[in-house]
């Protein structure tokens, strides 16, 4: 008679912390140096910023962290590694956890507010950059743990599907937020097969690949993220109320910089007094430390303060964000004509008594453009029972992968109503 052999629960527990997440359900987190990575503080960081920035003016559920976001992710990285070695993949177990400690940490350098404070309170260096410092401080604190991680993450391991599955056109990343997105916007159109693509996966010729029964569902992932994309991310009112935020900040870093007394946390004081890029930071220890300190909190409690500055500039973009005075908004397809935009200054300047140079920060012209999938860059390739790979612009019989490829760009003219 065959022995079965029950694992305790307990056991089970003890390995594993368990998160209980409204997306997904019971997410597990193997003790050890994933936990470790949870419960280090730059990354509980995450906690005090918002996933869509400031996306909840519109869509009032959308208040989810970055730190629930990675978790998500970290979840659908644990589900694609299984699914591949159900498949005969073989992964290494140190290859499964490294690739699970990059995911998690892929998003550990965003700012408050997102993408709000690149080009704003820093210039010249992005997000994943600053994640790159920040992984590798977490790596000195955890003695050197986390080199396999950081070399997925730069893509400088051979085997290249695990840096595709953390970033390409059909990462675990982005099939977390567009699914976590959709949830708490309450943008059900957004709500992809996340499960079903991960199911499909596969690779071939070293590369990650899709099987052909998941055509279907990487169709429906394509022109959901371009739905999503437009009605959410880069929805007319959203975009305004972002620019309100960025005005607001350079005002205050300009009245910072003439010697005016501003009202800030230390961390926020650092990046208003200071001309912070990519040299600064590789000169200044301080910076990464400063940057880590920033979160959502610091830039509403100095916001609610500055509504009774006594700059009237930087007053009045204050309470237009504290009590959701939002700035017009059009959208066009051509940009606005010269004549356009100053009849519109003359009438800030008139009705506010402000010069024209000051009226620059009550208004502003963006050009935003997006394709939703670019053959180009790393394409989505479907495989065949033959063997054979076609590439999803090919193999597919429905989507008009021409016009999701097409760069569609947009004019976001804002400015505040008088």
């Amino acid at each position: 008679m065959r022995a079965v052999f029950f694992v305790p629960l307990q056991r089970v527990m003890n390995e594993h912390k368990i998160i209980n997440d409204p997306v997904f359900g019971f997410i597990k987190i193997r003790r050890g140096l994933l936990y470790d990575i949870v419960q280090h503080p730059l990354f509980q960081r995450l906690n005090r910023i918002v996933q869509l920035g400031l996306a909840s003016v519109v869509y009032p559920g959308a208040r989810h962290t970055r730190f629930q976001h990675s978790l998500g992710a970290l979840h659908l990285m644990s589900e694609a590694v299984k699914s591949l070695t159900e498949k005969g993949i073989y992964i290494f177990d140190m290859e499964e956890e490294a690739v699970q400690a990059a995911i998690l940490m892929h998003d550990i350098g965003h700012g408050p507010f997102s993408h709000v404070l690149e080009n704003t309170l820093i210039s010249g260096i992005s997000h994943e950059e600053i994640s790159l410092m920040m992984m590798e401080q977490i790596n000195r604190d955890l003695k050197g743990q986390l080199n396999l991680a950081i070399s997925i993450f730069k893509d400088e391991y051979p085997n290249k599907i695990f840096h595709q599955l953390i970033s390409s056109q059909l990462d675990m990343d982005r099939l977390d937020y567009l699914r976590r997105d959709s949830f708490y916007t309450g943008v059900t159109e957004g709500n992809i097969g996340s499960a079903r693509i991960i199911k499909m996966l596969n690779v071939a010729d070293d590369r990650l690949v899709v099987d052909a029964k998941g055509i279907y569902s990487v169709e429906n992932y394509l022109t959901t993220r371009r739905l999503m994309y437009w009605q959410v991310y880069l929805h007319k009112t959203t975009v305004g109320y972002e620019k309100i935020l960025v005005n607001a900040l350079k005002r205050a870093k300009l009245l910072a910089r003439e010697g005016r007394e501003i009202f800030a946390s230390p961390a926020l004081a650092y990046f208003l007094k200071n001309d912070i890029d990519a040299a600064w930071f590789d000169s200044h220890e301080e910076a990464l430390s400063n940057y880590a300190e920033l979160d959502d909190s610091d830039i509403w409690s100095a916001l609610k303060v500055w509504r009774h500055h006594d700059d009237k500039i930087l007053a009045t973009l204050a309470t237009d964000l504290v009590d959701r005075r939002l700035f017009k908004v059009e959208v066009t397809e051509e940009p606005p004509t010269e004549e356009y935009l100053a009849a519109i200054r003359s009438r800030i300047v008139d009705a506010m008594g402000i010069s024209n140079e000051d009226a620059s920060y009550m208004m502003s012209l963006t050009e935003i453009g997006k394709d939703m999938y670019n053959p180009e860059d790393d394409s989505i390739g479907i495989l065949y029972k033959d063997g054979t790979v076609r590439d999803i612009a090919e193999a597919s019989e429905i989507l008009n992968v021409q016009l999701l490829s097409k760069k569609i760009r947009k004019y976001y003219l804002c400015y505040q109503r008088v």
